[in-house]
């Protein structure tokens, strides 16, 4: 686990000390080579053979391959087996060796052999190219910068191009309109223009000789359920074991490891298989007590779960106050995260990973995506709510819209139904995209400038982007799947997994997601529907997988979230800091959003006339976004 930097070019190229912006994400130790317009950079945090074996950029024995690399390989050693057949002698326990020889003898071929997290580039001097290859679902984060006059650049993390002389800080609008609607950033798009996030399942191959680029997909989620029929308990068992060999595929390391453990069931689940495979050991666990619950927010106090789960398996259990000074902490975890992504959440995965930090602790477990790859979200049991889309008249669903528009919306069952009533009358697809969305297109487009709105025209937003996804999926794949790989494709990496990697690996801590083994998806995907959601209870092969491991309450437990109390905050704690940073005067000057309209919306919120506490915040990330890195103050 490592941040890694390069550059393309004969006009600048990435200095040594370029490396220390990304010293956090590798703290152990740094690397550098350069040679004939290419520069490879990496900081290394030492998981596996943390000996100087492991060093990087890394060198085959003959030279003609450069290589760095961040993540893990889970299955190197079946790797490193089949190349020893083949001659090949190592001189490490790394699985950055195993790396670098394997693209030798298989070059891109071995893209879809990986089972890991990796973000990783490989310069090739037989071919005179340079290829860059990001993990199958997203887990490791890779940027990449290009302008024509042929300087081409990439980092793991956006504040690491900052460096590259001359740096075009043409700002997106397409990329800040999916901040406000979705909170993140959809597909490729960055705030940046001239910045790109390299989608998960691709590669980019560099041709030195011709200065040019092309980026292909090597896997993608592919949605085919099995011929041959398996009955609940046989799918049960196979899912169990896939799920096992994930988790001790993951526990691959040569230094302490910890994990996360809410109190809800994919964590405790990860936690209890952990503990079945290890059953001497005594298991490190984190979690966070709120200090108060978040009903307002959706969200339930996670610590008497935690507790439970932490009693019942026998583990240790560290509880980590959330005591979250919002005012002092904002600017951090934007400049950390790289984009002005609109959550709370991540402050506390940075709690909890600087606490595990502190003890010595390099590696964290969790639970992420097991409600992208099972069904987990509340948007998900709306699927349930078809037939009613078929038979209520788009006049009928127009009627109850503007009937409960003056409900607050403050309530999350209140908000869930108004959401529901405003997706009748459209398509499915467009349904679909559409619990996405935290606002409507027209409410979004109405808050920027009009000369921004021009700009915005025909250009690919991000409900079109989500509907375009569903299109290209084949026919027969069933509702819920059309749901989960929105989910996989989207939220999970855009969002969830780019939080997770930055705060974590903001204190130097490697995070693992064992639900993302590449052989567990597969199986998944092969999954009747029926078995991922059955009615309106989600995850359902998952919770009878876990009534061997677990307390019925634990299992059955509602959802709730990894959150905090956001909406009170806005309101109250970070009030001034909004009129400060949302005035007139100060949005004028960017010539971005429309002022008025933001000033009425942040009205209407203070008197409790409408719920726009998320957008309110979406809209201080990207001030706080523009002034850390395109002010650079």
């Amino acid at each position: 686990m490592c941040g890694i930097i390069g550059s393309i070019s004969h006009r600048f190229q990435f200095a040594p000390e370029d490396l220390r912006v990304l010293q956090h994400r590798g703290p152990d130790d740094e690397g550098y080579y350069c040679n004939d317009g290419v520069m490879l950079g990496q900081t290394r945090l030492s998981i596996v053979d943390v000996s100087a074996n492991g060093h990087q950029p890394m060198l085959s024995a003959d030279g003609d391959y450069v290589l760095v690399f961040n993540g893990e390989i889970y299955n190197h050693l079946d790797i490193r087996s089949r190349l020893k057949a083949k001659g090949y002698s190592f001189k490490s326990g790394s699985d950055t060796e195993t790396l670098l020889y394997g693209f030798m003898e298989y070059g891109k071929d071995i893209l879809p052999q990986l089972n890991g997290i990796f973000a990783f580039c490989v310069l090739d001097k037989r071919k005179q190219e340079v290829v860059i290859a990001r993990d199958h679902y997203g887990i490791k984060p890779l940027y990449y910068y290009y302008e024509h006059d042929g300087v081409f650049a990439f980092a793991s993390e956006i504040k690491a191009l900052l460096k590259i002389p001359g740096f075009d800080k043409t700002i997106n609008p397409s990329a800040l309109f999916s901040y406000l609607q979705l909170l993140y950033s959809v597909g490729g798009q960055t705030p940046f223009q001239n910045v790109l996030k390299l989608l998960p399942g691709h590669c980019i191959t560099y041709s030195l000789e011709k200065s040019v680029f092309t980026v292909e997909a090597y896997d993608e989620i592919r949605f085919e359920e099995r011929s041959e029929p398996l009955g609940e308990e046989e799918w049960k068992q196979e899912f169990r074991q896939a799920l096992q060999k994930a988790v001790a595929r993951q526990l691959m390391s040569d230094v302490p490891l910890g994990y996360f453990l809410s109190g809800g069931l994919d964590s405790s689940l990860i936690v209890a298989m952990a503990k079945e495979i290890m059953p001497g050991q005594r298991l490190t666990c984190f979690t966070i007590d709120s200090g108060k619950t978040l009903k307002e927010e959706g969200f339930a106090d996670d610590l008497f779960y935690a507790k439970k789960v932490a009693r019942h398996l026998s583990v240790d259990l560290n509880i980590i106050p959330s005591e979250i000074n919002i005012l002092d902490n904002f600017d951090k975890m934007i400049w950390h995260l790289d984009e002005p992504q609109a959550d709370a959440a991540p402050l506390n995965v940075y709690d909890i990973c600087l606490n595990a930090r502190q003890q010595g602790i390099k590696v964290l477990l969790g639970g992420t995506a097991g409600d992208d790859l099972l069904s987990g979200y509340r948007r998900h049991q709306a699927i349930a709510l078809e037939r009613f889309f078929r038979i209520l008249p788009v006049a009928g669903g127009r009627l109850l819209q503007t009937a409960l528009e003056p409900v607050k919306s403050f309530s999350p069952t209140m908000r869930r139904i108004k959401k529901v009533i405003a997706e009748s009358g459209k398509t499915k697809s467009q349904r679909f995209a559409g619990y996405f969305m935290w606002l409507e297109r027209t409410k979004t487009m109405a808050l920027f400038e009009p000369d921004v709105q021009e700009m915005l025209v025909g250009n690919l937003l991000p409900e079109v982007y989500l509907e375009h996804l569903i299109q290209t999926l084949p026919p027969g794949v069933s509702d819920l799947n059309k749901m989960l790989y929105l989910e996989l494709k989207t939220y999970l990496p855009d969002h969830n997994l780019n939080y997770t990697d930055k705060m974590s690996m903001a204190v130097g801590v490697e995070t693992r997601v064992p639900y993302l083994d590449i052989e567990l998806v597969k199986l998944s995907s092969q999954l009747p529907s029926s078995l991922k959601m059955k009615g309106t209870t989600t995850k359902y092969i998952l919770r009878k997988v876990a009534e061997d491991y677990l307390p019925h309450d634990v299992i059955y437990r509602p959802k709730t979230g990894f959150g905090a109390p956001l909406r009170g905050w806005v309101k109250n704690e970070m009030r001034e800091m909004v009129n400060d940073q949302l005035s007139e005067t100060n949005l004028k000057s960017r010539g971005l959003f429309n002022a008025g309209a933001v000033r009425e919306m942040i009205d209407k919120n203070q008197k409790g006339k409408l719920d726009a506490s998320y957008t309110i915040w979406s809209l201080l990330a990207i001030e706080s976004w523009l002034r850390q890195f395109v002010d650079g103050s």
